[in-house]
């Protein structure tokens, strides 16, 4: 019965075909994930110039109410205003970049 065993080969994969398999399976999910992760990108770009772009700005006036009898000021608040300037990086105006390839120097102790 052991030596049935042992010299039964039906259903059995080889190894190599399995190898060959399971690359083919990971490259294609490298490549998977990696378009998943461009469009993942493209959409927080999206989100962050839409942010970007909102003007904040904004102003109010104040509010006064002279007294009835005697004159003088009997209430008051004051206005207030915002002008919202464009910051360092709406709208794309900053590339995130890698630096350029420099040639590897001597090795130093």
């Amino acid at each position: 019965m052991l030596n049935a065993l042992l010299y039964d080969e039906s259903g059995f994969i080889v190894s190599a075909e399995l190898v060959l398999i399971a690359t083919i399976l990971v490259i294609g999910l490298i490549v998977g994930l990696s378009s998943i992760q461009h469009a993942v990108v493209a959409e927080l770009n999206d989100v962050g110039d839409a942010i970007g772009s909102l003007n904040q700005s904004y102003y109010f006036t104040g509010f006064s109410k002279q007294k009835s009898f005697g004159g003088g000021v009997a209430a008051y608040t004051r206005g207030s205003s915002f002008n919202d300037e464009t910051d360092d990086c709406d709208n794309d105006q900053c590339d995130i970049a890698c630096d350029a390839p420099v040639s590897e120097g001597p090795k130093t102790l």
